[in-house]
């Protein structure tokens, strides 16, 4: 979906091979047709996987906008024209996705207290003590070469998949093909959420074609992420490292390249090592300018004098900070919300997922987390 003597990730040509030999290690677990027929044709791969459904789907071979994208494709990429037409053509539609992409209805309530229910319970917490003690030379190291917090990457993987025990078990072509082609219009950013998972398709592709791996052996979300940080097919291009050193990138079953690949993002995504996440704030309601204080949303827009200057009050070390902050505000559905001023290290987090409550959530989460192995 990490920083100042920081690590180059791998060449595409060197990743492509990485990639490979942890994919073959899925497929071989999971789907021992299409491990075999590697030896054959990438067509007769995706068709033997393809015809293990005892069903039959509604699959994307009968839409002429998905055949001609196969075509585009596979022009744009030089891939071999029959098997990305096969490949995407024996996607399956997945009905259940495009629901789940949908917002809530209008006028929903958000409710911080009953999201931070859902990610930071004792079992989470037990589960991330665990996965700490397990993998604390790992995260040590990943804060000293990135200057991410070990508390942070906790955070991001326990959120995501809860320590691994739930990575996904979409088949990353349907739901990536539902998506590129059947993305639900009602949805406020429809054309622009469309693009970005056909741009998604194909970076999933490119990857699988290069690595003469079966498209259809990844499991993954709803939407497409894999791997115990749950990366998109761009993000484990762009982002994934092997920071356990055995020579190939494994985010399924590496913990520690997981680990790393988290830092890197965050890296790459405007990390400032030392820097907090955020800081408590309360208000003066005699100078308080909230409309313009919320205007910029999540942005680190302010400085702390001219957020002060709008009748937000900072503690003792905000009113320190010297970079950008944001006012960030959390609704608690009927009852008051809850207010941060948030760090370039705090928007760094929502370049994961693009919520406000989802970076507090992988900020607490981590620092329950901390806080339980300390006792």
């Amino acid at each position: 979906m990490p920083k100042t003597a920081r690590p180059t990730t791998a060449p595409t040509a060197r990743l492509a091979t990485v990639f490979a030999t942890a994919i073959a290690l899925i497929a071989a677990s999971t789907l021992p047709v299409s491990a075999s027929g590697q030896k054959h044709s990438k067509s007769a791969a995706v068709s033997n996987t393809a015809a293990a459904s005892a069903k039959a789907p509604v699959l994307y071979a009968t839409r002429s906008d998905a055949m001609q994208f196969a075509d585009d494709l596979a022009a744009r990429r030089n891939l071999d024209r029959e098997w990305v037409r096969q490949a995407i053509g024996q996607a399956r539609f997945l009905p259940q996705v495009p629901r789940l992409m949908l917002p809530p209805p209008k006028g929903t309530p958000k409710n911080w207290r009953a999201y931070r229910a859902r990610f930071i319970d004792p079992v989470r917490i037990q589960a991330g003590v665990r996965f700490w003690q397990e993998h604390r030379a790992a995260l040590e190291r990943a804060e000293r070469e990135f200057g991410v917090p070990a508390e942070i990457i906790v955070g991001i993987i326990g959120v995501e998949t809860v320590y691994g025990q739930q990575m996904g078990n979409f088949r990353v072509m349907d739901a990536l093909a539902t998506l590129a082609f059947d993305f639900p219009t009602g949805h406020p950013r429809a054309a622009e959420r469309t693009e970005f998972f056909r741009r998604e398709l194909e970076q999933l592709l490119s990857l699988t074609d290069r690595s003469n791996i079966d498209p259809f052996a990844l499991r993954g979300s709803y939407a497409g992420a894999m791997g115990l940080g749950q990366f998109m097919p761009s993000s484990w291009v762009r982002y994934a490292i092997d920071f356990d050193g055995d020579g190939r990138i494994d985010l399924f079953r590496s913990p520690v390249d997981a680990i790393g690949s988290v830092a890197n993002y965050f890296i790459a995504h405007g990390w400032i090592p030392g820097m907090p996440t955020h800081y408590a704030v309360q208000f003066d309601t005699a100078r308080l300018q909230l409309d313009d204080l919320l205007a910029p949303d999540i942005l680190p827009t302010f400085s702390a004098p001219s957020l002060q200057a709008k009748g937000a009050v900072l503690d003792a070390a905000g009113a320190r900070h010297t970079g950008s902050l944001a006012l960030v505000e959390l609704q608690n559905g009927a009852d008051a919300p809850s207010y941060v001023a948030g760090t370039e290290n705090f928007y760094a987090i929502t370049r994961y997922n693009w919520s406000s409550y989802y970076a507090m959530a992988v900020i607490e989460l981590g620092a329950e987390v901390a806080a339980a192995r300390a006792r």
